[in-house]
C-alpha cells in the first residue's frame, strides 16, 4: 500500500492498482488476484483462514466492549478507538494458551492476569488522558465499584480547559462475559463541581453491582462544561473530556 502524492489524485483501478481515498489520505494498493473461494478452501491458505477467524473474534470482542459502554462514552472525543481496542483484544486473544490455532479467543485469554493488564489503563481520548487531567489519587473498592477521591480541590487538582467553569465526575462498573456476550453495566452518581468550589470528598457509587459472571471493568470519567446564565453547556465535541479504564478484575 502506498500514498498518492501530487496535485492529481486518481480514483478507481488501473493495471491492477486500486486508487481510493481513506481516512489516512489518498491510497494506492495492488489488486489481489486471489479470489475468496480459493482463500476459503485451498489448503495453502489454512493459516490465512485461521488468522482471519481469530481476528474476527478479536474485532467482535472489541465491538461488544464498545457497545456495552455507550452510556459512558457519550461526549468522549477519541480517535481510532475501534482499531485501538481491536488491537488490544488481539493481544488478549494471544493469551489463550489452551485453544488450538485458529480458535484462540478473547473469552479464554482474558482470564489471565497479563491479559487484564493489557486492558487496564486504556484512555478513550488519547488527547485528554485522565492522568493529565486529574492530579488527585482515587481509590477503588472492587467489590462494590465505589470510587472515592478524598479532598479534591477543583482549582488545583484538575486541569481546566479554556472557558470551562464546571466539571462532572462519574464512574462505571461493567461486568462483561466475552465467552457468552452477556454484559451488565452500571453507572455511578454524577458529582458536578465548579472550578471555584471548595475542597471536598468525592464519592461515586454504582446504582448496583452488575449481575452475572465475567470480567469486571471499572471506569472513571471527567466531563467539562461552561456555565452561561445558570445553564451548563458541554464544551465543543468533548475534546477535553476523558474516560479511562482504571481497573480490570
Amino acid at each position: 500500500m502506498a500514498r498518492q502524492t501530487g496535485l492529481l489524485k486518481i480514483k478507481g483501478t488501473l493495471d491492477n492498482v486500486t486508487f481510493y481515498k481513506s481516512k489516512d489520505g489518498d491510497i494506492a494498493k495492488m489488486k489481489t488476484s486471489v479470489d475468496a473461494a480459493r482463500i476459503a478452501n485451498d489448503p495453502a491458505f489454512a493459516r490465512t483462514r485461521e488468522n482471519g477467524k481469530e481476528f474476527g473474534n478479536s474485532a467482535s470482542a472489541g465491538k461488544l466492549l464498545r457497545d456495552s459502554l455507550r452510556n459512558i462514552t457519550v461526549n468522549i472525543s477519541g480517535t481510532n478507538n475501534v482499531a485501538r481496542i481491536t488491537q488490544i483484544m488481539s493481544k488478549i486473544k494471544n493469551q489463550d494458551i489452551t485453544s488450538i490455532r485458529g480458535q484462540r479467543n478473547v473469552g479464554v485469554g482474558i482470564v489471565n492476569a497479563t491479559a487484564k493488564a493489557l486492558l487496564k489503563g486504556f484512555d478513550f481520548n488519547p488527547s485528554a488522558m485522565l492522568g493529565s487531567m486529574l492530579y488527585k489519587p482515587y481509590v477503588l473498592a472492587p467489590a462494590t465499584g465505589v470510587i472515592t477521591i478524598a479532598g479534591l480541590v477543583p482549582a488545583t487538582d484538575l486541569t481546566w480547559p479554556p472557558s470551562a467553569t464546571h466539571v462532572s465526575i462519574t464512574g462505571g462498573f461493567l461486568n462483561i462475559n466475552f465467552a457468552t456476550n452477556v454484559v451488565d453495566f452500571k453507572l455511578t452518581n454524577v458529582v458536578n463541581l465548579a472550578t471555584v468550589a471548595a475542597g471536598s470528598n468525592v464519592t461515586l457509587t454504582p446504582t448496583a453491582v452488575p449481575a452475572g459472571t465475567g470480567t469486571k471493568i471499572f471506569l472513571l470519567k471527567l466531563e467539562y462544561f461552561q456555565q452561561v446564565n445558570n445553564i451548563q453547556y458541554p464544551l465543543k465535541n468533548g475534546a477535553f473530556n476523558c474516560l479511562k479504564i482504571i481497573e480490570v478484575a
